[in-house]
């Protein structure tokens, strides 16, 4: 306990001696004891730090986690998905948050590489380049593969050397801040610290073992198989391991370089409206959907295809949750208003006694302001976040794989108006969402869902079964924002607060001991 003590007082002095205070405070003043314990770390009463004006808080927020490593990197862009807990404001200056560090060397990844696979598979592996791609877990090169006689060409992401011990020691430093904030700032339980740092070590503990991230492309992938236009890369397993992940390398454009995609005659307007299509059909079809789908993630192929890459942010939805965004979203398109305060109240989402005609005139106030804007102004992601806001204001449960989505869908929306700045997000939904709603409704339905679900594990059983079940509970944590109670990680939770409060009646025991003990001697 006093290493991680130790650790967070290197940690308070990183963050005192940055200029995220200043930043943070513009969204929400900290309490006055977290100022002077800042002021106190950073040794400066009296000097005052030299901050860019120039630049915007949100880049300065950006910057100052970026300069601190993984562990504040990873902090900010779990944080950005939680606007329930930090505000609307904060949150959205953390969306641009960049995650990119310095390479490691190739010295380093063969290594790596060697000892995770063995002496027989990395000889397999044929002109590993240098790095391609460095991001504050893992990095990415370009090789070949002899897969059973076949040379193929293929990405391999390679996790930071000693990166998991680094950010463990990091992240348990700041669960204990968590705590002592939590233990004596009373009004600050309701954030739920503690819970919000340890869901962020146990998702990013998943995300340092590469084979969850292979089995998320690998279910994904599933999937997707008979989506035409869409492909998702195949994974390597016998070249995939804890520390490796092995996959097809994308020959391909990327979805920023709009004016070489025209240059190669490929459609951006179909593009676009695939992108938000294929996002939605998987939303609401498969309940799995890509959570980080901005520019850099996605490729067209050779063959015109969309290619996703990078497959460590995947959200989840539930059936509840799956039919409450495709009938929100299809009664808006509709203008049936009571139709979707219907939904609200059979779904459970807000309290019975809520008058339905109450509720259906402050969604009204939402959807008809949009039907008067001009195609660019209407957005998808921004219906759904006023749809949360008013709906709070009817005790409505907050729903964070709801917010994921939300904000996702807003990336998305993003990247297809990049491609075609007049993409009507209404019209290119309506028949995603009104097909899946008929093939639901129909009565053959139900056999073929238990027929799907019977054959769903064997079906998408990759070499290593305990993994996906890994992976997979992991997503689910991910998608609904809380560790469920029957979980092994809730026990684990339970015993972090019983040891961080043992430590803490301890110090203060020891605290009291002392005084009492100066106050004789002198």
């Amino acid at each position: 306990m006093f290493k991680k003590l130790f650790t967070l007082f290197q940690l308070g002095r990183k963050v005192a001696k940055s200029d995220i205070l200043s930043v943070t405070s513009k969204f929400q003043k900290p309490p006055l004891a977290i100022i002077i314990l800042f002021k106190i770390l950073s040794f400066s009463f009296s000097e005052k730090k030299q901050v860019d004006m120039n630049k915007s808080e949100g880049e300065r927020l950006s910057n100052s986690l970026e300069s601190m490593g993984t562990t504040f990197i990873k902090l900010g862009q779990f944080l950005a998905t939680r606007p329930d807990i930090i505000g609307e404001d904060l949150s959205k200056q953390l969306e641009n948050l960049q995650d990119k560090l310095p390479p490691f060397s190739l010295l380093q990844a063969k290594e790596i590489i060697k000892n995770d696979l063995g002496e027989d598979t990395y000889n397999s592996i044929i002109d590993l380049s240098e790095p391609v791609a460095a991001a504050s877990i893992a990095q990415v090169h370009k090789a070949q593969i002899n897969d059973g006689g076949t040379i193929k060409d293929v990405a391999i992401k390679i996790l930071r050397p000693n990166i998991k011990k680094i950010f463990n020691e990091e992240i348990d430093a700041i669960m204990l801040f968590a705590f002592l904030i939590e233990s004596f700032i009373k009004k600050t339980k309701r954030l739920k610290l503690v819970e919000v740092v340890f869901l962020l070590k146990e998702i990013t503990n998943l995300e340092m073992d590469l084979r969850f991230e292979a089995a998320a492309a690998n279910e994904y992938a599933e999937n997707t198989k008979n989506d035409v236009g869409f492909r998702v890369p195949q994974i390597y397993w016998n070249f995939t391991s804890e520390n490796v992940m092995t996959l097809d390398w994308v020959d391909g454009i990327s979805i920023r370089e709009t004016q070489e995609l025209k240059n190669r005659n490929f459609n951006t307007e179909k593009i676009a409206e695939d992108i938000i299509q294929n996002f939605l059909r998987h939303a609401v079809r498969d309940g799995f959907f890509h959570a980080d789908m901005h520019q850099g993630n996605i490729f067209i192929d050779t063959d015109g295809q969309i290619v996703p890459i990078d497959f460590g942010i995947m959200g989840r939805l539930d059936k509840m949750s799956k039919r409450f965004l495709a009938e929100i979203l299809f009664g808006f398109i509709q203008r049936d208003y009571r139709k979707v305060a219907e939904v609200h109240l059979v779904a459970g989402l807000v309290p019975k006694e809520v008058p339905i005609d109450d509720l259906a005139q402050a969604l009204r106030s939402i959807g008809e302001p949009i039907f008067g804007q001009a195609v660019k102004d209407i957005s998808g992601g921004k219906l759904l976040k006023q749809l949360f806001d008013v709906t709070e204001k009817f005790n409505m449960q907050t729903q964070p794989q709801l917010l994921m989505l939300q904000k996702t869908m807003v990336v998305v929306e993003g990247v297809a108006r990049k491609l075609n700045p007049n993409t009507n997000i209404w019209t290119t939904s309506k028949p995603v969402l009104e097909n899946w709603l008929k093939e639901t409704k129909d009565p053959m339905t139900t056999i073929n869902e238990t027929i799907q679900n019977t054959s769903e594990v064997i079906k998408r059983l990759p070499e290593f079964p305990e993994i996906m079940d890994k992976a997979n509970q992991a997503l689910t944590y991910l998608a609904s924002g809380q560790i469920p109670q029957n979980s092994n990680s809730y026990t684990a939770l339970n015993t972090k607060k019983s040891e961080m409060t043992a430590f803490r009646n301890q110090s203060i025991i020891g605290f009291l001991v002392l005084v009492i003990f100066g106050l004789l001697v002198f």
